[in-house]
């Protein structure tokens, strides 16, 4: 009886020892679905422990922390025509396209809001530093809430005629942080294809982050180029500041990409999948 029971402790020590050696992955670019309990358990399936969602506001009310992912909300903003890019739902319930400045602020109070983002300047066809956003980002400053801008290139059928990709260049968001300097962000995407005007951006500004979603995708970006892409952003000292992201893709796939990264230190993993992204959202 007493060698029975030695063997199940030491059979439930192990187990407990393998769920804490288990790798722990924070998505900060993700938006909704049309089942979010669906996505919820996915994403928990593949060792996701905290996610930074942006969808209309409607629909990302259905997001909530629970025991399993710790939830943190963003606001999207500009929606070209009042709507959320590829999925084409309302961003706001009144229409618009750009919530009202004290709207914002009533709703940060409220604790419904933790970051700004994605910001969707380029898909309006405007730059990042435009005017329009110092309101938003005036915000983010007084409340200490990251930013998070879309870079880089868009997928097919958005539905945004606006769109222009040169407005996804990182280098434009040199005007902002010269007005903004205490300014929080993180830009989506790496840039990518201004992958080095990301990099000089990082290099020249210790503040600004990154993500590498889309370019984690082997659908959408090779992966000899993903893997090609992330060297250099080692190469240039940033591993303190890659973020994992999904943007929806297979999570699985979008986790196996950076896993195959044979180049990568276990603990640049770790930073990448958690630990860099739990640094830029510490005060959440």
């Amino acid at each position: 009886m007493i060698k029975r029971s030695l063997i199940a402790i030491i059979i439930f020590l192990s187990s407990c020892q393998e769920r804490n050696d288990r790798r722990k992955v924070f998505d900060v670019h993700l938006h909704g679905a049309a089942v979010p309990g669906q996505q919820l358990d996915a994403l928990t399936a593949n060792d996701v422990h905290a996610i930074a969602i942006s969808t209309s506001w409607p629909q990302q009310q259905a997001y909530q922390s629970g025991p399993q992912i710790n939830v943190l909300h963003g606001l999207l903003l500009p929606c070209p025509g009042g709507r959320v890019p590829y999925s084409r739902q309302p961003c706001f319930e009144d229409g618009r396209e750009w919530p009202s400045v004290a709207w914002v602020e009533r709703q940060i109070k409220a604790g419904r809001i933790d970051f700004i983002g994605e910001v969707l300047t380029q898909y309006q066809g405007i730059s990042m530093s435009d005017t329009l956003m110092y309101p938003f980002y005036a915000l983010a400053v007084q409340y200490g809430l990251p930013v998070g801008i879309h870079t880089g290139s868009a997928g097919p059928d958005h539905g945004c005629p606006g769109f222009k990709e040169d407005m996804g260049n990182p280098a434009l968001l040199k005007e902002t942080l010269q007005r903004f300097p205490e300014l929080k962000v993180w830009l989506m995407h790496g840039g990518g294809p201004y992958i080095k005007e990301c990099i000089e951006i990082m290099k020249t500004h210790p503040g600004v982050y990154t993500d590498i979603s889309v370019l984690n995708n082997p659908g959408i970006v090779p992966e000899k180029e993903f893997r090609t892409i992330m060297r250099s952003f080692i190469d240039a000292g940033l591993e303190d500041r890659l973020l994992f992201g999904s943007d929806n893709a297979d999570i699985s796939t979008s986790i196996e990409a950076v896993e195959r990264l044979a180049f990568l230190s276990g603990k640049q993993k770790e930073k990448i999948f958690y630990l860099n992204a739990a640094s830029f959202f510490k005060s959440k």
